[in-house]
């Protein structure tokens, strides 16, 4: 019998809803994401057919608040976490159960730029003239501008 597992999850989506940020009774903060991932196969046709697939993700602590703090819906994202089974039992004692991603690593992938025009649209600030966020943020980093090497 092999002692050797493997639980890795990498996915590059979109938020299909805006995170969800709250407490635990531990005062860890943890922040809800959705995300949807298409996949794309051949129909009987040959032709090329995309499918959504949705996933809930979990993002603890710090990492989590960032998240909520500079992401929307829409955003496109990166994920690198695990797997997790959950159980629990309904209020009608019934039994349920579901799987979901923690998240190790999160990824902004949209631009400063971009996500300061989703505010600048949420806001109804429409007209440009408001200056731009002038921080590249990932979780748990903060880089200016000129600091970016690509």
């Amino acid at each position: 019998m092999s002692y050797f597992a493997i639980n890795r999850v990498v996915l590059i989506g979109r938020l299909t809803r805006d995170p969800e940020l709250r407490a635990l009774p531990s005062g860890t903060s943890v922040c809800g994401l959705r995300i949807a991932c298409n996949s794309s196969r051949k129909d009987q046709d040959g032709e090329l057919i995309e499918r959504p697939n949705y996933f809930d993700v979990s993002v603890y602590g710090a990492r989590g608040e960032s998240v909520s703090r500079y992401m929307r819906r829409g955003s496109r994202v990166a994920i690198d976490g695990r797997l997790e089974w959950r159980e629990w039992e309904t209020a009608e004692q019934e039994r349920r159960q579901a799987v979901s991603i923690v998240a190790d690593t999160v990824q902004f992938l949209d631009s400063p730029g971009e996500r300061h025009l989703d505010d600048a649209e949420r806001s109804g600030d429409l007209d440009g003239e408001s200056e731009p966020d002038r921080e590249l943020v990932g979780v748990g980093t903060a880089v200016a501008e000129d600091d970016l090497v690509f």
